[in-house]
């Protein structure tokens, strides 16, 4: 049967390397950054411009029409829509040819809810950690300032979760979007992949 796993994940959760080694171990290939690729293909935006910029038009956009629309800039609005379009059509595009693992960017609620693909095929996780796991983590493996590193960390965070909340109109990371929520804390980096992995092959 085909699996489409989808992972979303706080900012220093480990998210990313538990998707990567969750790949490795079920032998499906995982997307992410070749999201920002195939996008850029598809909107003739750079793949730089859209990394950087991606989830940080979000929370501008959500004040802007909190503002009224006459305050929303029209460029900046294409500018969101076009880049989540895009990145719907990676997401789907992927998706299509088999099973994999996609990282992020709203794919639990797009592959939910798109004629594409069956619903009965995605499996949704999000993974977490405490504030004090996570900035460890940042200044570890993202040079972090020790100080900061928790304010920084809920930044990120909360343009995710606008990011998300702007594009799907539900709430990022509320356990009702997703089959599993796992404390990446408990077990580690590769203890949550390997536990992950044995519960998605019991699905099967």
């Amino acid at each position: 049967m085909k699996r489409i796993i989808t992972v979303s994940r706080e900012f220093g959760s480990g998210g990313h390397a538990v998707a990567q080694i969750m790949g490795e171990l079920l032998g499906v290939p995982v997307y992410d950054k070749e999201i920002i690729e195939r996008s850029a293909e598809e909107s003739g935006l750079s793949p730089e411009f859209i990394s950087r910029n991606e989830q940080n038009l979000s929370s501008e956009w959500l004040y802007s029409v909190g503002l009224g629309s006459r305050y929303a800039s029209p460029s900046l609005l294409t500018f969101a829509d076009t880049v989540f379009l895009a990145q719907r059509k990676a997401i789907v595009g992927f998706a299509q040819n088999g099973s994999c693992i996609i990282v992020g960017r709203c794919a639990d609620h797009i592959l939910t809810h798109c004629e594409e693909i069956s619903a009965s095929d995605v499996l949704n996780i999000f993974v977490f950690a405490p504030a004090a796991f996570k900035a460890d983590w940042a200044v570890r493996e993202r040079g972090f300032s020790p100080k900061t590193a928790e304010r920084d960390i809920r930044i990120i965070d909360k343009k995710r979760a606008n990011h998300y909340s702007t594009f799907t109109e539900q709430t990022w990371g509320e356990r009702e979007n997703y089959n599993l929520l796992v404390d990446s804390s408990v077990l580690g980096i590769e203890g949550t992949a390997q536990s992950l992995v044995e519960f998605i092959r019991k699905t099967k």
